[in-house]
């Protein structure tokens, strides 16, 4: 990565990653895209990503290079793999050959799974933020690769990890706030209405603002509805002040 052409495109890939304040934004479709990055980076033969921060259950969600293969290769892993070990500690899984006694002891499911579809070697980097683990890149390299992993390799994949997982934070936090936003405008809006019915009504009735709204209150009580909803009934003039009037005398 040290030539200037691959530096730039690491560079790009980063502010794609940063790109997560939108409102059609999909955290699988987001992951697969950073899966296909690191392919792309790394020249690999397959990625994925362990997605564990959605709140709704572990998902695999695999690149789009040798997708079925990569889905089968971190669906395994539930039973051992570098995913869980990276995910369990926070940490990186350096490059590591499947066919290694180590692999075949440690996690024989997947050893077994990743020599079937020519795996050579793996590693695995934590998407992290904060003390927080929201899931983990799992990079699969083929026997074809010309030079085994290195270590600027793996610090390059843990750099996409760290920005993907700084995304899907923003993300989360922009969502939240756009929230809490229309929430309140939500309040506010309701507020003004029942007001304005409030107004009316003292001013049809020549009465003071604060019965209009017992009055008010009392209709949507009796009539199981919600304030905000009898106030534009008042306002659009289909609930008539007469009803509200006759209501207003009821016990």
């Amino acid at each position: 990565m040290g030539d200037h052409p691959c530096a730039l495109r690491l560079a790009e890939v980063l502010v794609e990653a940063a790109d997560t304040l939108t409102d059609d934004f999909d955290p699988e479709r987001y992951l697969r895209r950073v899966s296909d990055r690191s392919v792309e980076l790394l020249d690999a033969q397959g990625a994925g990503v362990l997605y564990a921060g959605g709140g709704d259950g572990v998902r695999f969600i695999p690149g789009s290079r040798q997708q079925e293969v990569v889905r089968a290769l971190l669906a395994v892993q539930l039973r051992g793999g570098p995913c869980l070990d990276s995910f369990g500690t926070g940490k990186p899984v350096p490059p590591i050959r499947v066919d290694s006694n180590v692999v075949g002891a440690r996690w024989p499911a997947f050893a077994e799974r990743a020599g079937e579809h020519g795996v050579a070697q793996t590693f695995a980097v934590p998407l992290r933020h904060g003390g927080t683990t929201l899931g983990v890149l799992n990079v699969f390299v083929s026997h074809a690769h010309q030079k085994a992993p290195s270590e600027r390799e793996l610090r390059i994949a843990q750099v996409l990890a760290d920005a993907a997982a700084v995304g899907l934070v923003n993300h989360r936090t922009h969502a939240r706030a756009l929230t809490l936003t229309q929430q309140l405008q939500g309040a506010l809006d309701s507020r003004i209405r029942i007001e304005q019915a409030k107004g009316m009504l003292a001013e049809r009735w020549n009465t003071g603002m604060d019965e209009a709204f017992e009055a008010l209150r009392r209709y949507a009580r009796r009539e199981r509805q919600v304030i905000d909803l009898v106030a534009v009934q008042v306002i659009k003039r289909t609930l008539t002040g007469e009803l509200l009037r006759k209501d207003r005398s009821a016990p």
